[in-house]
């Protein structure tokens, strides 16, 4: 008789959770995995699709506007945010069925319940135990937002991508990835948009000049950026609300948006209890092969360990799981060069290091960059520009970084990260032949370094 009733029980059926179960399972491990809210997690549920698809719908309003160029005429458009919204919800019932129909078929037992932590081998849903010889943590993260009066009042993401009706001023705190992408979608859709962040640039942790240049472009587009500006607080009247800032400034809006932050969704999930380490704000700490160091037998993944905080790490990992435990297959997910995008307007892809981490790692670094009209733009009229950058070891010629804004920036970047895992050399990306005419080429056509100016290397 087993001395478990499964092999592995997750708590958390999120895209890591999910793809590590469904793989246990199709290895022959006895499987469970519970989950409080509904099956999908964060990314089917309440980030990169849903998020994706009104970006989708945002990008429109520039296909009209540009179309003129071209030659066509355009009847004046007419946007139906609660269209928008219905169809959204359909495409990620549809995809969370699709998970549901994954897991059953792996033969994993779903539970539709919120699971806590009471021993290293056993976890408790809605008074039952439940005995596992592995616990997998993949509760992911939550939205947080700092204590200030008023606060109560405002919205996070979740809510965003389920408003009744599309707001006609919104005043959107923070700076990260998910305020300037619904920055860009409520622009798009017709929206007026103030975002206040606390440093002079958006996108803290980016490269500096990506940084630069995708708050220029966003202004361009109208977004109000007011950088250096902390909120004091927040009032409610008849027609909307009263942002005040500490500086004694007021925005008059109809709607608040907090994105100023995620934090590991492991509250009251009694992880310190058994002796799991966490950090200050809760994330699980774990090690190479993603297990608790102190309770070796249960294992995180995903953004409740806040590293890498990107769907694709959390399946990599839990799929190494999968493999390491229950396929003889031992298996470390690499973290370094993995590739991102910020599905802005325009959108933005990185993969390796930024200017400045490179300079600290290697010491000389070369810096390559073009900033240009896309061909698309040349007839429509639009302004926006194209920036790419690649960042050089001196001393191996290696491609340690490469960096986008502009159309199609994430595609292209997924392509380079190939390049850039490989080792891939500058002298190796000047060989290979461009795809002309293409944003992509000048990736390959880079050849004179770009050296920065006094005034401004002295201020760095």
């Amino acid at each position: 008789m087993p001395r478990y009733d499964f092999d592995l029980f997750t708590i958390g059926a999120g895209s890591g959770g999910v793809a590590s179960s469904r793989r246990a399972g199709a290895y022959g491990a006895r499987v469970a995995i519970c989950e409080e809210l509904r099956v999908g997690g964060t990314c089917v549920l309440r980030g990169c699709v849903p998020k994706k698809l009104l970006v989708y719908g945002a990008q429109f309003a520039d296909a009209f506007a540009d179309a003129a160029g071209f030659g066509w005429t355009v009847p004046p458009a007419d946007f139906d945010w609660p269209k928008l919204i219905a169809a959204k919800d359909k495409e990620i019932g549809r995809l969370s069925q699709i998970y549901i129909n994954m897991l059953n078929n792996a033969h994993v037992e779903i539970i539709e319940a919120r699971g806590v932590v009471v021993d290293p081998h056993t976890v408790e849903v809605n008074g039952r135990h439940y005995t596992a010889e592995n616990i997998l943590v993949a509760v992911g993260g939550w939205p947080e937002t700092p204590q200030l009066p008023g606060i109560e009042h405002v919205i996070s993401s979740n809510e965003a991508l389920d408003l009744p009706a599309l707001p006609k001023r919104i005043v959107i705190v923070g700076g990260g990835y998910i305020a300037v992408e619904f920055a860009g979608i409520f622009n798009g859709l017709g929206s007026e948009v103030v975002e206040i962040i606390r440093r002079e640039d958006v996108l803290r942790g980016f490269d500096e000049d990506i940084r630069v240049y995708l708050g220029e472009e966003m202004r361009k587009r109208g977004i109000d950026i007011r950088g250096g500006t902390q909120v004091a607080r927040i009032d409610k009247g008849a027609g909307g609300y009263t942002v005040t800032t500490t500086a004694g400034g007021r925005i008059e809006t109809d709607l608040v948006m907090y994105a100023t932050g995620r934090a590991p969704n492991t509250q009251s999930l009694g992880l310190a209890e058994i002796g799991v380490e966490l950090t200050a704000n809760g994330a699980v700490v774990v090690d190479e092969w993603q297990r608790a160091p102190k309770v070796p037998s249960i294992y995180a993944i995903g953004d409740v360990t806040d590293r890498i905080n990107l769907t694709p790490v959390a399946i990599a990992e839990g799929r190494a799981i999968a493999e390491t435990l229950f396929n003889n297959n031992p298996m470390r997910m690499d973290h370094a060069d993995v590739p991102s995008a910020v599905f802005s307007n325009p959108p933005l892809g990185v993969v390796g290091l930024t200017e400045d981490e490179a300079r600290r790692q290697y010491g000389e670094v070369d810096v390559y960059q073009a900033r240009f009209r896309p061909m698309k733009y040349t007839l429509s009229g639009r302004e926006e520009r194209t920036f790419l950058k690649l960042v050089v070891d001196t001393k191996s010629q290696r491609v340690v970084g490469c960096h986008m804004l502009g159309q199609d920036a994430p595609e292209i970047i997924q392509g380079l990260a190939i390049a850039v895992k490989c080792g891939a050399t500058k002298q190796q990306f000047d060989q290979t032949v461009g795809i002309h005419p293409s944003a992509a080429e000048e990736f390959v056509t880079l050849r004179d370094k770009y050296v920065r100016p006094p005034e401004k290397a002295a201020a760095e």
